[in-house]
């Protein structure tokens, strides 16, 4: 059965939301998933599915979260080989080691017209990213938390995203590679 992880956007956040992951493990379980895993309080799951359609599971996932948590997040689906691709193709390698200041926003598709040159106006002069496919990656020696690009990435790009910092990425790399 094919590994897939979804990031579940917007989950427990500042009390809304709110969703367990031992609740979203059964949930999950419950709509035909396998070897359910997630990793802290965010929404990312790392699980098998028999579903080989993205689109297909996508829905299922969210309407089986709807009907048991009574919210329908968005959810960003990636096959594993999508999500080590995003990883091996991460240009920012000589930031690895602060893993806090390097992001990887997965988008929910690729943006037909991404405003590259109002992105590169939001930046700090210690701020660089790098569109490749369906992930901008994002590193912010100062901290995301002020960053005006990450602030008004999703709307220079034109497409629903979410982000990960490379702490959550090598977490989920690493649940891939204990299975």
């Amino acid at each position: 059965m094919p590994d897939w992880i979804a990031l579940i956007r917007g989950i427990n956040v500042g009390g809304h939301n709110k969703m367990p992951m031992v609740e979203l493990r059964t949930t999950l379980e419950s709509a035909g998933c396998c070897s359910v895993r997630t990793y802290i309080q965010s929404g990312n799951v790392v699980f098998t599915s028999a579903n080989r359609s993205k689109r297909k599971l996508a829905k299922h996932l969210g309407d089986a979260i709807e009907e048991h948590f009574g919210f329908r997040p968005a959810i960003l689906l990636l096959s594993e080989d999508d999500f080590r691709t995003a990883v091996a193709s991460n240009p920012f390698l000589d930031a690895i080691a602060a893993a806090q200041t390097l992001h990887f926003f997965f988008l929910d598709s690729a943006p037909c017209v991404p405003d590259l040159d109002a992105l590169a106006k939001l930046a700090t002069a210690s701020e660089r990213f790098e569109l490749v496919d369906t992930v901008f990656y994002l590193h912010s020696p100062d901290g995301i938390g002020r960053s005006k690009l990450a602030a008004g990435l999703e709307r220079k790009l034109g497409v629903p995203t979410t982000a990960r910092n490379f702490r959550t990425i090598q977490a989920l790399s690493d649940i891939f590679d204990d299975a």
